[in-house]
């Protein structure tokens, strides 16, 4: 494919769909109710943050957030971490998103690889969630326990998290492609009370039995209290052994009547989950008045969602875009759910899907963009995409290629978004703005409420240079804590330790004048495929067991323009080589602990892993050599405990120098 013009305007939306547009109808709202008028979208957006209480009470008025106690300030101090929102209010997500309810139009479309579909009216939801509902309450689950779930994509899951999050009690989930020890020390840190799980999944065609999983879950989950399976790989359930099972059959059946627990504005919704480069995966706790306005606004005013939507996101329930697809619901549109691999039985499956269930909506990965553009896929000549007015792209950069290919290749009249945010907060940073024009390889604009910059090391302020992406003041949905996280100890170095007072996220970004941006990839150590992260440590526990292996170093080289790859480093123990035999083990033994998408490309034998003076792995440095920085600048020899060890990396990052001859930072 030829080169394509970066930052061209390759689509604009007509002067009809911006004036349908949810935006345009707040901006009009605004003028109306609050005498505020805005020429465009940057001026509404510095208002935004700069008026940032003034904002956000509008979003609550416009979006009609249902609440029983009303909220006696917006927020108490504009600081970070420990911002308070809408002190007072008590509500519940749960009752937000069945006050949109649109009665028998359809609430959910499922699909499996397998050919399975079902669909659920809003009424069927409604009784499904209210039966779950009352039997949690029945096994004495209460606000605040802990409800955990090892499940696909399917309804059931969004079924039992609504019936959760209605009672007040915390959800968190893993999708069963996780290996036990990964989930262990997931849920092992919140103590839950309840398990929902399946008892196998089917992927690519190959089919999953879990049962073995679900026994060392119980083992190792001593909070346990019940389990309820889901017979979804064959209809039978589990034969294992495993104590207080109930079928699901048995919690969905139950005749009751949907009733929604108040409950204040921070108390927790769910946990998810964000891995760092040492210790257990970090527990982060979201509340249910944060998610709820955060998603109020970004579904109504940065997607432009009505209740005639059918919205699709490609994901599973261990990334956060699942979290993002259920609070479609709010909006009163309906979600398209899909368990599988995409490219099964075929490489048009989600396409195909897209026909189907007349999706409007298309949410995807930029990763899938790419390999659908290298296999030569024309959905757009094959499928009626007619309905598809949005196609949406997260998890990594999306290039200026993957751009050309969704006009050429998909349909060339849709609004294609490349959007950016991150678990951390359940949001975008950086996203859709459905008045504004599409460029190529740019992500549109700042979120409404979100002052986001590009800071330089010594924390200036960057314009058309790449920074370390950084927000400045408060949002509703960030963290309102980890899990058991002793004062706010590894929240505060997970954010706040680089800029005092100032999120820093983890990603290089570049910011034009007009307030568009490039994402070119994590500037920490963070492994993200396809917009799926977990933490170097996840790594390092699972192949560090190995009795070969004395240590090792995991390095992601995801970045926009370059090939992703995810590299190990190991060394060895006194007598052994690194042959193909072994780098197989270790490959599996990464797919068995942690998930088959964090097994490494490739593996390299090294005589000693890079430290500092105190020990620590030198991730980030190593990194970014490899990426191209000048090793001089990126590392100090004399503040490492073994600098003899840096040269296979020196020698490595010239190969790469010369496979990749365009220089990125």
């Amino acid at each position: 494919m030829h080169k394509v013009e970066e930052g061209k305007i390759i689509w604009q939306p007509s002067k009809e769909r911006i004036e349908s547009s949810v935006l345009t109808k707040y901006m009009r709202w605004l003028k109306e109710k609050k005498n505020l008028h805005f020429e465009n979208y940057q001026q509404l957006w510095q208002w935004s943050v700069d008026q940032l209480e003034d904002f956000w009470e509008t979003v609550w008025e416009f979006c009609e957030v249902k609440y029983k106690d009303p909220y006696k300030s917006v927020l108490n101090e504009r600081k970070m971490p420990g911002a308070k929102w809408f002190e007072g209010a008590t509500l519940n997500y749960a009752e937000n998103i069945f006050s949109k309810s649109q009665g028998n139009k359809r609430a959910i479309y499922f699909k499996s690889e397998n050919g399975t579909r079902k669909e659920l009216t809003w009424a069927e939801l409604e009784e499904k969630v209210a039966s779950v509902a009352s039997s949690l309450r029945e096994m004495g689950i209460k606000k605040g326990d802990r409800v955990v779930a090892y499940m696909p994509n399917i309804p059931e899951t969004v079924i039992a998290f609504l019936a959760a999050a209605s009672i007040g009690a915390i959800w968190s989930s893993c999708s069963p492609d996780f290996g036990a020890k990964s989930v262990v020390d997931r849920f092992k840190q919140i103590e839950p009370s309840i398990l929902f799980a399946i008892d196998g999944y089917q992927y690519n065609g190959k089919t999953f039995d879990r049962s073995d999983v679900l026994v060392e879950l119980q083992r190792e989950l001593p909070t346990l209290k019940h389990t309820i399976i889901v017979p979804y790989l064959n209809g039978k359930g589990v034969e294992a052994p495993l104590k207080n099972v109930h079928s699901w059959e048995t919690v969905v059946s139950k005749k009751a009547e949907l009733a929604f627990e108040p409950v204040p504005f921070d108390h927790p919704l769910w946990v998810l989950y964000s891995s760092g480069t040492t210790g257990m995966p970090k527990p982060i706790v979201q509340g249910h008045g944060g998610i709820t306005i955060e998603h109020y606004k970004t579904k109504y005013l940065h997607q432009n969602l009505t209740k005639d939507d059918q919205v699709f996101w490609f994901t599973s329930t261990g990334w956060v875009m699942w979290n993002l697809l259920v609070g479609n619901l709010l909006a009163g549109a309906s979600i398209v759910l899909y368990d599988g691999s995409p490219f099964y039985p075929d490489k048009n499956a989600l396409w195909e899907l897209a026909e189907e269930a007349e999706i409007t909506f298309f949410g995807t990965s930029a990763p899938y963009i790419h390999t659908c553009l290298k296999e030569g896929l024309r959905p757009g000549e094959t499928f009626d995409l007619s309905k598809m007015r949005a196609l949406f792209a997260t998890g990594a950069p999306l290039s200026g290629e993957g751009y050309k290919w969704v006009y050429d290749a998909v349909k060339d009249d849709i609004w294609l978004s490349s959007t950016s945010g991150g678990t951390d907060v359940c949001t975008g940073f950086v996203t859709s703005i459905p008045i504004m024009p599409v460029r190529i390889g740019e992500i549109q604009g700042k979120a409404l409420g979100v002052h986001a910059e590009a800071f330089d090391e010594e924390g200036n302020r960057l314009v058309n240079k790449v920074g370390e992406l950084v927000i400045l003041k408060p949002m509703p949905s960030m963290p309102l804590y980890f899990w058991k996280d002793e004062g706010n100890k590894r929240y505060l170095e997970s954010y706040f330790d680089t800029y005092p007072g100032v999120w820093k996220h983890g990603d290089w970004i570049k910011f034009d004048e007009k307030g568009s941006s490039i994402i070119y990839g994590r500037s920490d150590s963070t492994i993200n495929r396809s917009g799926v992260r977990t933490g170097t440590s996840d790594i390092y526990r699972a192949v560090e067991r190995m009795e070969e292996i004395i240590d090792s170093l995991a390095i992601d080289l995801e970045v926009l323009g370059r090939e992703s790859s995810l590299l190990l480093f190991v060394v060895l123990k006194e007598g052994f080589q690194l042959n193909d035999e072994l780098k197989g083990r270790i490959r599996e033994e990464v797919k068995r602990s942690i998930s088959p998408r964090f097994m490494p490309d490739d593996i390299f034998q090294v005589e000693q892993i890079p430290k500092t003076l105190n020990g620590k792995k030198l991730e980030v440095p190593i990194r970014k050599m490899l990426l191209g920085f000048d090793w001089n600048k990126v590392v100090n020899p004399d503040s490492m405990s073994n600098p003899e060890s840096l040269q296979f990396f020196i020698d490595l990052a010239e190969q790469f120098k010369k496979k990749y001859k365009e220089q990125l930072f």
